[in-house]
């Protein structure tokens, strides 16, 4: 393995480890517990979306997430987030730029939507439990 392989192996780890723990933090602290699963419902119907939405995303984070930490099947598991994170933009779309904004901006969900499509490009890296099947550009791996 050469030192550019083990440097990308390590940052996807990095990454896949940062990106987990922000969609469990998210689901699990913020949506759970912070503004409970009914109030986060609340918010979904506020800007739109039916109630029960709110339930799927928040599973959908909360699996993803521990799957991203574990390393099972990374690039789907990312991929399959980036509708959530491109809705959430879209959501803060109407607060402004920064996150530190009232009701937060759409910087940051931008910002993890673009951090997930590098963790799709990327695949799993370093000590996953699974690894990825290869991304085929051109009819080749």
């Amino acid at each position: 393995m050469t030192d550019q392989t083990r440097s990308t192996a390590l940052a996807a780890f990095v990454l896949r480890i940062a990106l987990g723990t922000m969609f469990i933090a998210h689901s699990l602290i913020l949506k759970l517990f912070v503004f409970t699963l009914p109030g986060t419902a609340k918010f979904f119907v506020s800007i739109g979306l039916p109630e029960w939405f709110a339930y799927v995303v928040f599973a959908l984070e909360a699996v993803g997430g521990i799957l991203l930490i574990l390393g099972v099947q990374v690039r789907l598991v990312a991929l399959a987030l980036l509708p959530i994170l491109a809705g959430a933009t879209w959501a803060h779309w109407g607060n402004g730029w920064m996150f530190g904004y009232p009701n937060g901006g759409w910087e940051y969900p931008l910002y993890l939507t673009v951090l997930a499509g590098v963790q799709v490009l990327l695949g799993e890296g370093a000590y996953a439990l699974q690894k990825s099947r290869p991304l085929v550009f051109g009819g080749q791996a």
